[in-house]
């Protein structure tokens, strides 16, 4: 089977489905333009899975927007440096349980079963190019180089969004997702005795894009013991650093990943059903591991000569000097020309700048829920308290109109949602679980004047007429 041969086997799966019938949801006038009922911020492998789940629904009158260039959402071509997923190839996701629209149809249509078979774990570059296939062959509503700055809320149920990128300035929406990805919930995290005394030519987070070919023949280190840091050193390794040294504060590597756990006992699938206290246990349970690198990614750093690892390490002082940056460890000082930086994410509503003018009114574990000292955990008390369906909820009564119709489809859906929009492994469950929440609301929002059509419906169906026949003598 060719590509076209598969982008025709969609389009009949569709088809098959009815997919595309005539949108349900009333049409809302406004003076100031058009009223999406939708608008999905950011294009990524999330807010891409969300559109075609909406459109699935015959909600069709949406919009994504992605700050980025086509085809560069999401992490995959800018931050993300490890050669493969980690993953595993046989889990589905953005798919919705359409076969033709999973990366294995997509990849057997180039290289066949036998090509199938041979893979282990899927390539970074090819997951991108397959959601740029699937955003194509489903001609999703996207528009790129359009950035959020501010969510304001407007009048009769609508927000007004200020965006970089569109004439006017402004786009109007009865329901937002915020599908911002990894830091979309808060900010990538650079520990204070970093960001406050080195300069800034020193040092770059993960999540950044860095020139390792000016740091080619130089020595780094890396702070962070995750996957990331790995994923990292490896890449800078073979772009021609001469030593990376990775820096982990325990003193041996984590070994367990709980996310194979989730995916194969139904926590991904039913997290939601489960009560806040026992949510948070599995977070807070969850956040004392880091995710382990993949065998193959440590391996493939590890056999670099110039490769380092410093277990029980964790960095006590930074300082600059003439030729770049000093790490004080226990063990004693070590002396690089840069450092990255692989020390996760804060998720908290107020980080976001988009969200200034509702925050306040925003929901936290820490205001829902009292953990037991022993589970007690800052980080995940600062996440936002979401229903199962992803939508904010409010500190007070106050703020349920301002917040109503946000909805959280990123990092910071953890720790209420569990592996959703945090993993590929989540996808498949969490979309039709957002998409469900979003016409629920949109329905509900128009109860009053969809019952009244109903109780006044009076189209005939029946006009056939029969009139008795004389019967014989």
């Amino acid at each position: 089977m060719s590509l076209e041969a598969l982008n025709q086997r969609v389009k009949e799966d569709l088809a098959y489905l009815a997919y595309g019938g005539a949108n349900w949801v009333r049409s809302t006038e406004h003076a100031e333009g058009h009223v999406y009922d939708v608008i999905i911020v950011g294009g990524g492998q999330s807010g891409l899975g969300a559109a075609f789940g909406l459109l699935r629904e015959r909600i069709s009158n949406i919009l994504v927007i992605d700050e980025n260039k086509a085809g560069l959402e999401g992490p995959w071509e800018t931050y993300a440096r490890m050669t493969t997923l980690r993953t595993p190839k046989h889990l589905t996701s953005i798919d919705l349980g359409i076969p033709s629209l999973t990366f294995r149809s997509w990849w057997e249509a180039q290289f066949g079963l036998e090509g199938w078979e041979a893979v282990d774990k899927i390539p970074r570059g090819d997951w991108m190019n397959y959601l740029r296939w699937y955003r194509d062959v489903l001609n999703l509503p996207v528009i790129n180089e359009v950035k959020l700055k501010l969510i304001e809320p407007a009048s009769e149920g609508l927000h007004r969004l200020h965006v970089e990128g569109v004439d006017g300035g402004t786009l109007l929406a009865r329901k937002v997702v915020l599908a911002t990805g990894i830091q979309g919930g808060g900010e990538w995290h650079v520990p204070p005795m970093i960001a406050e005394r080195l300069p800034r030519e020193l040092y770059a987070h993960t999540s950044e894009a860095i020139d390792f070919e000016r740091l080619r023949g130089k020595r780094i280190a890396v702070l962070g013991g995750g996957a990331s840091a790995f994923d990292n050193a490896s890449f800078a390794l073979a772009a021609g650093v001469a030593e990376a040294h990775v820096f982990v504060r325990r003193a041996q590597l984590p070994s367990v990943n709980p996310i194979r756990q989730m995916e194969q006992s139904g926590m991904i699938e039913r997290f939601h059903a489960l009560g806040a206290a026992d949510k948070y246990a599995v977070i807070s349970h969850f956040f004392q591991y880091n995710q382990p690198p993949t065998n193959d990614t440590f391996n493939r750093a590890a056999a670099w000569p110039g490769f380092e690892l410093h277990l029980n390490s964790p960095w006590l002082g930074v300082e600059a000097n003439e030729d770049g940056a000093v790490v004080t460890t226990a063990k004693g000082k070590f002396a690089f020309d840069f450092l990255v930086i692989s020390t996760g994410l804060l998720s908290d509503p107020a980080l976001r700048p988009e969200l200034k003018l509702v925050e306040s009114h925003i929901a936290r574990w820490a205001d829902c829920y009292e953990a037991p000292a022993e589970q007690r955990n800052e980080l995940l008390d600062a996440h936002p308290f979401l229903t199962p369906g992803f939508a904010m909820t409010s500190r007070s009564e106050a703020g349920e109109s301002q917040l109503h119709g946000l909805f959280v489809f990123n990092y910071s859906a953890l720790a209420s949602c569990g592996l959703s929009a945090s993993a590929i492994s989540g996808t498949k469950s969490a979309v039709p679980k957002l998409v469900s929440a979003i016409a629920d609301q949109l329905f509900l929002d128009d109860r009053e004047t969809i019952l009244q059509q109903f109780f006044d419906y009076d189209e005939r169906e029946f006009t056939a007429s029969w009139v008795k026949s004389s019967v014989p003598s």
